[in-house]
């Protein structure tokens, strides 16, 4: 599933429309990315957005070399 295992951002729906105006439907996916990250001295691989990645790392709760 397209979903965030931190942030929970999924999808987003919506509609495609060109320059005739017509409407067809589309889908906006989250850019996730699959990261190993310690959680209580154990390592869990968790599918992150890359804004939560970013975040982390400006935390510092996530290595910037990863």
């Amino acid at each position: 599933m397209q979903k965030c295992d931190l942030t929970g951002k999924g999808k987003q729906y919506g509609n495609n429309v060109s320059f005739s105006q017509r409407h067809t439907k589309k889908v906006w996916k989250p850019n996730l990315q699959t990261k190993t990250v310690m959680v209580d001295g154990r390592k869990v691989q968790m599918k992150l957005s890359t804004q939560a990645i970013r975040t982390l790392k400006k935390k510092g709760l996530l290595k910037p070399a990863e």
